[in-house]
This record gives C-alpha cells, sequence and structure tokens, in this order.
C-alpha cells in the first residue's frame, strides 16, 4: 500500500530542497532585468528623500565578514524606508587613496617603491583600486544589495576630487581651516600618519633621562672651540615631552663654560616650552 496517498496533504509548486546556491543567481539576474532598483525609485518619487550616505570601503582587496555586515544593514535600512514611502536613491562608493591600497599592492605584487618613479607608482595603484572595486561591486550585488551600482562615486574620479578642492576652499573662505600644532604619530615603517586608536603603549621602566642637543649657532661667542663636539645637556624626568621640545631654556644670567664632564652641582632648573621642568647643565665638549 502507497501510504502517501492515505495522507492528505496540500500540493505546491515549490521543489522539495531550496537550492539556494542555483536558484538565488537566478533570483538575482530576474531582479536586475525587471530593474527593480530604478522602479522603486519610480514609485516613490516626489515623495519625502531618504539618502544614506554610504561610507565607503578601501578598495585594498576581496570582501570579507565585515564588508558583508556594513552593506547588509544599509541596504536594510533603505529597503525599510523605501517600504515607508521615502524615496531612496542609494550611491555606493568606494575610497581609493591612502596608505591601505598602497601597502595592499606592495605586499600583493611584490613592488619596490622606492625604484619606481611616482607616475608610475601613481598608476599602478589606480589601476589595483580598480580592479578590486570591480571585485568587490560583483560581491555586493551577489549579496542583494541593490543601489546605482552603474554610477558608484569613487574618490580617484578627478570630478570628485575636484569638488573636494571646491568644498575645501569654501571652508577656507569661512575661516573654519587654521594651522595650529598637534602632535601627530608617524610610523617610519609604513611611512605614513597613525591615528591615536592605533597606537599601543608599552610600559617603559626609565624615569629620568640625560639628553644631548647639538650646538648649531653660538653667536659668535665661541669661536675657539671644536662646534662639531659642543653639546647642550639636560636632564628630565618627563621624558614624553622630548619629541615636542622647540628649544632650552638657559639662565640669562649664568655664565656656561665649555667643560669634559657634567656634575650634579653644575645643573639648574628651567622650564621649558612644553610646560615641562627641566634642567640643563653647562655646555659639555665631547
Amino acid at each position: 500500500m502507497d501510504y502517501n496517498k492515505t495522507i492528505n496533504l496540500p500540493k505546491t509548486d515549490f521543489p522539495m530542497r531550496a537550492g539556494l546556491p542555483k536558484r538565488e543567481p537566478e533570483m538575482l539576474k530576474r531582479w536586475k532585468d525587471q530593474d527593480v532598483y530604478h522602479e522603486l525609485l519610480k514609485k516613490n518619487e516626489g515623495k519625502p528623500l531618504f539618502s544614506l550616505h554610504d561610507g565607503p570601503p578601501f578598495s585594498n582587496g576581496a570582501l570579507h565578514m565585515g564588508h558583508a555586515l556594513n552593506k547588509s544593514i544599509k541596504d536594510f535600512i533603505t529597503r525599510s524606508y523605501a517600504m515607508r514611502g521615502y524615496y531612496t536613491p542609494y550611491i555606493p562608493g568606494w575610497d581609493n587613496h591612502g596608505m591601505p591600497i598602497e601597502s595592499a599592492i606592495i605586499k600583493e605584487q611584490k613592488l619596490n617603491r622606492k625604484a619606481m618613479s611616482v607616475p608610475e607608482f601613481r598608476s599602478a595603484c589606480h589601476a589595483y583600486a580598480q580592479h578590486y572595486v570591480d571585485v568587490q561591486s560583483e560581491g555586493f550585488q551577489r549579496m542583494g544589495v541593490i543601489g546605482d551600482w552603474e554610477h558608484p562615486y569613487l574618490t580617484m574620479n578627478p570630478g570628485f576630487e575636484a569638488e573636494e578642492v571646491k568644498v575645501f576652499g569654501a571652508m577656507y573662505k569661512k575661516g573654519y581651516i587654521y594651522k595650529g600644532f598637534k602632535p601627530v604619530y608617524w610610523c617610519p615603517h609604513d611611512e605614513t600618519a597613525l591615528a591615536e586608536a592605533e597606537i599601543e603603549y608599552q610600559d617603559d621602566p626609565c624615569t629620568t633621562v640625560y639628553v644631548k642637543f647639538p650646538m648649531h649657532d653660538d653667536c659668535g661667542k665661541l669661536s675657539g672651540v671644536d662646534h662639531s663636539r659642543l653639546f647642550f645637556v639636560i636632564w628630565t624626568t618627563t621624558i614624553w615631552t622630548l619629541p615636542g621640545n622647540l628649544a632650552i631654556a638657559l639662565h640669562p644670567r649664568r655664565v656656561l663654560r665649555p667643560g669634559e664632564g657634567l656634575q650634579r652641582r653644575g645643573l639648574y632648573h628651567g622650564r621649558g616650552p612644553d610646560g615641562q621642568g627641566h634642567e640643563a647643565g653647562r655646555l659639555r665638549q665631547l
């Protein structure tokens, strides 16, 4: 007996297995042929605008889970606002400048950047960035993210760069651009500035240090001394302030003489440009 015939089951045309690896590309192609994105814009044309600015990823490699999470959430938001009746244009974009791209191409293609001219290296970076724009765009569309993928914004496009210059000029005219002093962390290995979030500190047991500073101009006071061996020596307990030092403060009435050694009694205390207390010693000829 065929027991299947004894059970009253609903009739359906749905396949028994989902088969998503095979069916998803077919669904995405159908949506693309139907131009779902522009049809959605036509449906809500003239209604309140909701524009989600896409903070761009770097075009320096294949997609990873962070890209998938980022773009999926943005797609959820844009679609939900479209369902609520908003006009929702979505323009994807890519950041094509900076050390992430330069570092990636140097590692991947084994380039010797120092042996290349600046135009050659920039051209190589441009081609590399464009390649991964195409790779990532295909991946995002495979995820089902809808948007104007035919007209993304790229920071390496001359038109985009021109608009940045215009905005900078407008900010300057309004007084928003000014010059000031701010410590900027620098990585000598990658030859790039570092964000504060990238800095990791290591405890150093050093509490005090003597530092010698070469004398570049004696104002004609020490003509008989070998300047190549002439230094000012300071002592400080705030070692971390040394990179910000601008000058060494000397006592206006203290007479300094070149000497072979530095003794504790020859030290005097002063306050440096960083606001910290320092002690400077007599001239030392080494």
